[in-house]
């Protein structure tokens, strides 16, 4: 057996940097012999996750396995390998008048970290809704076809099992069908907490919705947001110089940051500027208008490492589920101890999720309302999320493993209830070593 070579390895959030092994092969025979000759392997996708879940002794990335298996243009069902990203489904069948189901706020990830993560996005449903099927080796090496009537157990371990029962290798889901790649979308300013609340409540007739938020109000202006509701657009409503193409996007030169930011420039002060400019750029209380779906759906993903604005120290993003009954309570604790931390969040995000499959005991979601933080990383910042932690577990709530990095406490057990035998990641270590 040739000698492992390791290197420096990150997700997104460029924390925690680990010096492990790699190993990429489209090759099922050599994945085989991958797992076979090492004790701990783990697999990883294209790396945009924030957490640690995909790091661990011996990574196996799934890089090489991107290629597209068929597609099925009457009924909207892809097949792929799991290294495909999903940029790649949607560069194929946008134009075919389909789009993804249920998207995350990245379309840089991989169908294989789509299905371990169980993504969600602006919806209220998660990837697993339109999973179809995929196919998993196991810690043998045997390859299982997994699916709601065929190695069932497998299926719905795997889907949000972060990565610990087995490497996908290909996977079958069905798309949404569209008529145009724009959106139809509302912003509206809301004051306050009590305000953003109410808008949620009043967009459950919408399919998608999402808020900003600034996270360092106080008082009367706790919980001030802007939220972005909105609607694939029908040909007719599409403003005259979009319709001789409707499903075709121009394709855009993406600026990217050049280099990692100092680490002061990231600070409450900035953070406070940033928030006053988000929610004064819109003047009137609500605007509507005509956009293409990437700028719904992928905001960031028009700048390219957008993660270096944080600095080499890296950043974490810490996600939580709140119970919809409590969710208005929850959430202001959470954004009470963020603004007396004097760890200000340069994006946070809140969204509601609605109810999911109870047979994806391992999923993240259930139907409550979501919050997700970005925090650079500094001294102060374990004891902040150790805060946070003992908050949302008072209120009924749970974390999201595809973010986390930092967590220690018991929001984490349903992760335990995955055999993970010889799949093991840095994340599920740490978890079950603060038991």
């Amino acid at each position: 057996m040739k000698p492992d070579f390791t290197q420096k390895v990150s997700n997104w959030g460029n924390f925690p940097v680990v010096e492990k092994q790699m190993k990429s092969e489209d090759s099922f025979k050599k994945i085989k012999e991958f797992i076979q000759d090492h004790n701990e392997v783990i697999a990883r996708g294209n790396g945009r996750c924030y957490g640690d879940a995909s790091l661990g002794e011996n990574i196996f990335s799934t890089k090489k396995l991107n290629k597209f298996i068929s597609f099925d243009r009457l009924n909207g069902i892809i097949e792929c390998e799991s290294g495909v990203l999903l940029s790649d489904v949607l560069e194929i069948s946008v134009p075919q008048g389909y789009f993804l189901m249920v998207t995350p706020g990245t379309k840089f990830i991989t169908i294989g970290g789509a299905i371990a993560s169980d993504v969600h996005g602006k919806g209220v449903h998660c990837f697993s809704e339109c999973l179809i099927e995929f196919s998993l080796m196991n810690e043998s090496g045997d390859i299982l076809k997994c699916s709601r009537d065929e190695n069932s157990e497998k299926f719905w371990a795997t889907i949000g099992g972060m990565g610990l029962t087995g490497i996908i290798l290909s996977a079958k889901f069905r798309l949404k069908k569209i008529e145009t790649a724009y959106i139809r979308q509302e912003s509206i300013k809301a004051k306050n907490l009590d305000e953003i609340f109410e808008l949620f409540e009043e967009c459950e007739s919408w399919t998608y919705n999402v808020a900003w938020i600034d996270c360092l109000q106080k008082g009367e202006n706790i919980g001030r947001s802007v939220l972005q509701r909105g609607e694939f657009a029908s040909k007719n409503e599409l403003p005259e110089k979009f319709k001789g193409k409707p499903l075709r996007l121009k394709t855009k030169k993406l600026p990217a940051v050049p280099f990692y930011f100092p680490g002061f420039v990231l600070n409450n002060l900035t953070v406070k500027i940033f928030n006053f400019l988000i929610y004064n750029k819109q003047k009137n209380k609500v605007v509507k208008n005509i956009l293409p779906y990437e700028s719904f759906f992928y905001p960031l993903d028009i700048i390219e490492d957008w993660n270096k604005i944080y600095g080499k120290s890296g950043f974490i993003q810490y996600q939580m589920v709140i119970p919809k009954e409590k969710g208005k309570e929850g959430m202001r604790r959470i954004l009470e101890t963020i603004a007396n931390s004097g760890n200000g969040s340069f994006l946070a995000v809140l969204k509601f999720i609605g109810k999911n499959n109870p047979m994806a005991y391992n999923s993240f979601p259930f139907e409550g309302y979501t919050l997700a933080l970005d925090f650079k990383v500094n001294n102060k910042l374990k004891k902040l999320v150790a805060e946070l932690d003992h908050i949302v577990e008072e209120f009924g709530g749970r974390i999201y493993l595809a973010k986390d990095s930092m967590s220690k406490s018991s929001l984490t057990d349903y992760l335990r209830n995955v055999e993970s035998s010889k799949f093991v990641s840095l994340q599920h270590k740490r978890i079950l070593n603060n038991k």
